[in-house]
């Protein structure tokens, strides 16, 4: 992970700036209100579900659609008004957008000739972006006779031989393949490095946001709901929409019943063998209080019913629903007393090991004070 951090340092300028920025289209509103900052050489990532606005605020940054009301500031300048043209941003559209009638030289190459640069410095761009992407054995072959992957470097060289400022990527890993996709995330990040350029990735995926980028705004219904590193997403979701839609979430309800000297708060919840103590420390709560308690499955661990250990804390009891062996990890589903499905990750670190537990098997899980956060929205 690399040392890069400016939104902690109060002296550090953003390089986009969105203040109350809002977008209708008629009597729907696509994106309410949203204020936050995107710094200069930062990769950030817009997540969220299909129909959050998040395509909608990235075609506001590029200029192709202007905002109902709020500002837009690119190195401090108010960007209402000025043409995607004029505005040193680049977008990458899904669709890669390659002329099939040029090579992939002339395609990287299309920007700066209708810019009127010189035919030596556009070769001298053109071998430079080659080698960034790694195609510089390809540059003479034509869209229909590269691999997908391919044919996303080439977009992407296009889209940074102008040297904009920013670039913006519209899910430009959603036409390949898994293995590919997950190739291509690093790919992009060491790309994004290399050159320097601000990198704003729209995704739905929460597995490429988490990879890839340096934070990660979270939104839904138009509204930006976190933003965050993506170890504070996963590890401290704000809300409950954030927790079960970033990753894999156990979900417990119950009811705030104190807090004790040490910090510690107990809640009552029916599903558990008895109150459940959570260190939560930056949440404030009432007795009575209606809470979540989230936990991710590869926090809890998991036993037989008669071999679980005596005084452990937030114990949960139940049978094996379900298992499902994924190679690098086992998931286990989990039909508790009360009804409810629970599931626990355990990571297979020995090879051809019998699964330990089977299906109908009683057992208990249980978890750390510190793994599970609560929720109060």
């Amino acid at each position: 992970m690399r040392n890069f951090a400016p939104w902690n340092d109060p002296a550090a300028v953003p390089l986009i700036r969105l203040r109350n920025v809002t977008k209708h289209f008629g009597s729907t509103v696509a994106v309410n209100n949203l204020s936050f900052d995107i710094y200069e050489n930062e990769f950030f990532c817009l997540l969220g579900p299909s129909g959050c606005g998040k395509s909608t605020l990235m075609r506001m940054i590029a200029g192709f659609e202007e905002p109902t009301s709020g500002l837009i500031t690119l190195d401090g300048k108010d960007l209402a008004g000025v043409p995607p043209y004029r505005r040193n941003i680049n977008m990458m559209f899904q669709s890669y957008a390659l002329f099939p009638h040029m090579n992939v030289e002339k395609n990287i190459a299309f920007g700066l000739k209708q810019e009127g640069m010189a035919k030596d410095l556009i070769a001298e761009r053109v071998g430079e972006m080659l080698r960034l992407v790694q195609l510089e054995p390809l540059a003479h072959r034509y869209p229909d006779q590269l691999s997908g992957g391919q044919k996303q470097r080439v977009a992407l060289a296009r889209a940074l031989a102008k040297r904009p400022r920013v670039i913006l990527l519209d899910e430009p890993l959603g036409a390949l393949d898994k293995k590919l996709r997950e190739e291509t995330q690093f790919e992009l990040i060491d790309i994004q490095v290399s050159s320097g350029t601000t990198f704003v990735v729209v995704t739905h995926d929460q597995e490429e946001a988490m990879t890839m980028a340096d934070r990660i705004a979270v939104m839904n219904l138009g509204n930006v709901v976190q933003v965050g590193t993506p170890a504070e997403i996963y590890e401290q979701p704000k809300t409950r929409f954030i927790a079960e839609f970033v990753g894999d979430v156990n979900i417990l309800e119950g009811k705030v019943v104190k807090q004790t000297e040490d910090g510690l708060w107990h809640v009552a919840c029916a599903s558990s063998v008895s109150d459940l103590i959570i260190d939560d420390p930056d949440e404030v709560l009432e007795a009575g209080q209606a809470v979540a308690i989230a936990v991710r499955p590869e926090k809890m661990t998991i036993s037989h019913e008669n071999d679980a250990p005596e005084g452990e804390p937030n114990q949960l009891k139940g049978e094996v629903w379900d298992v499902g062996y994924l190679g690098d990890w086992t998931v286990y589903r989990i039909k508790l007393d009360t009804g409810e499905f629970m599931r626990v990750s355990q990571a297979n670190v020995a090879r051809l090991r019998d699964v330990p537990f089977d299906w109908e098997d009683r057992v208990v899980m249980s978890f750390k004070p510190g793994a599970a956060i609560i929720l109060s929205q």
